[in-house]
């Protein structure tokens, strides 16, 4: 029987749930170095501050795996990164993230 993922059992980057080699360094670009890094974190600042220091537009799809991370060390199961489009297209959509 699989052991269920738990942000207590998370030790590096790696293994929190969506994250391979490329969120790694972006989560490193951020200064984030260890999962309890996250917790708090507003998911949206995150993509803002990414875009800004590399100078890039990054693929929104970004917002909905920083979405999962944070809320997965805040305590909520893992789900798969595309459980978050709609919540960030919603958001994305009021006025006051303007």
């Amino acid at each position: 029987m699989k052991k269920a993922l738990s942000c207590a059992s998370i030790s590096h980057l790696e293994q929190l749930p969506n994250v391979g080699k490329a969120a790694v360094a972006d989560l490193h670009l951020l200064g984030i170095t260890e999962p309890g890094q996250l917790k708090g974190r507003d998911p949206y600042q995150m993509y803002d501050e990414l875009c800004s220091l590399t100078n890039t537009r990054h693929d929104p799809c970004v917002y909905d795996v920083f979405i999962s991370i944070v809320k997965f060390m805040d305590g909520d199961p893992p789900l798969a990164w595309w459980h978050y489009t709609a919540e960030r297209k919603a958001h994305l959509a009021s006025p006051s993230s303007l």
